[in-house]
């Protein structure tokens, strides 16, 4: 049996209930859960485990549709010459670039959760702050020479 909660003030309606979780959301959850239990589960050295890492990041990738993977490794590219310091991981079955195992940016497929554009996306970790309001995630349908040095400029930036 489904339980469902609807918001406080509401009547309750079938349409406002909240259900959970959707499919994706839930299978994003599984994959991070079991990166999780595959890192803890790596044996060596650190080169060894980021080289791990690495792999893991560009299998994923390859596994992307092509319009997705066109741009992911694209991004890819991008921040590992921009901020070879960051760390290729996966984050919720996601490229994601972390700084002392923190993620600073991450990649999320249009396919992923059947949306009409990619995201590039920045965590609280990076450093993008412009007074009291910025942007932390920027849609992706494509990129174009200037699309890839303003990209470059916000991952220099978030690296710090």
């Amino acid at each position: 049996m489904q339980h469902t909660k609807s918001s406080a003030g509401n009547s309750g309606t079938a349409a406002e209930e909240y259900t959970g979780f959707t499919a994706e959301e839930r299978a994003a959850m599984k994959e991070h859960a079991q990166g999780q239990k595959q890192a803890a589960a790596r044996r060596g050295s650190r080169a060894e485990k980021e080289a791990a890492a690495e792999r893991e990041v560009l299998a994923k990738i390859a596994a992307m549709s092509e319009a997705d993977r066109v741009l992911a490794e694209r991004i890819h590219a991008i921040v590992k010459a921009t901020a070879p310091d960051l760390t290729p991981k996966l984050w919720y079955g996601m490229p994601a670039y972390a700084r002392d195992g923190k993620v600073v940016c991450h990649f999320q497929s249009a396919q992923k959760f059947k949306s009409r554009y990619a995201t590039l996306g920045f965590s609280d970790q990076a450093a993008l702050d412009e007074g009291a309001m910025w942007p932390t995630a920027y849609a992706l349908k494509e990129l174009t020479a200037a699309d890839e040095q303003r990209i470059s400029a916000l991952v220099k930036k978030a690296a710090g």
